[in-house]
């Protein structure tokens, strides 16, 4: 396991979609300041939030739900982004990518939450 949450993938790559998203929103209209804009970067710093969370946790569940929530939080993320598609906020293709970089993301939860599963065995 890595020493410090920081070093884990799935946090760099949690990281490096929140700077995309900060990119992305600082386009979107101004009225948008206080909703949208306001709530698809909270989602998404609540993504690796999460995951430092998780790792610091003491009790094995913790650690697990606290992931499940992570993964949540993606899925918000991934709501808010196609809502901003619809304003016509994104443009389809910056939409495609990040909508799949966050469903890769996904996936590394996933994944990193089964090898938690095999390590405790």
């Amino acid at each position: 396991m890595a020493q410090k949450f920081y070093d884990l993938t799935i946090w760099k790559e949690g990281h490096a979609l929140l700077m995309e998203i900060y990119k992305v929103t600082a386009e979107f209209p101004k009225e948008e300041q206080y909703s949208l804009i306001d709530q698809i970067r909270r989602s998404a710093n609540s993504v690796i939030a999460n995951i430092a969370e998780a790792h610091g946790r003491y009790y094995f569940a913790d650690k697990i739900r606290t992931l499940y929530n992570s993964r949540a939080e993606v899925e918000e993320t991934q709501s808010h982004l196609r809502v901003a598609l619809g304003l016509k906020y994104l443009t389809k293709k910056n939409f495609q990518i990040l909508d799949k970089r966050y469903e890769n993301l996904c996936k590394s939860i996933n994944n990193f939450i089964n090898s938690l599963y095999q390590q405790k065995k």
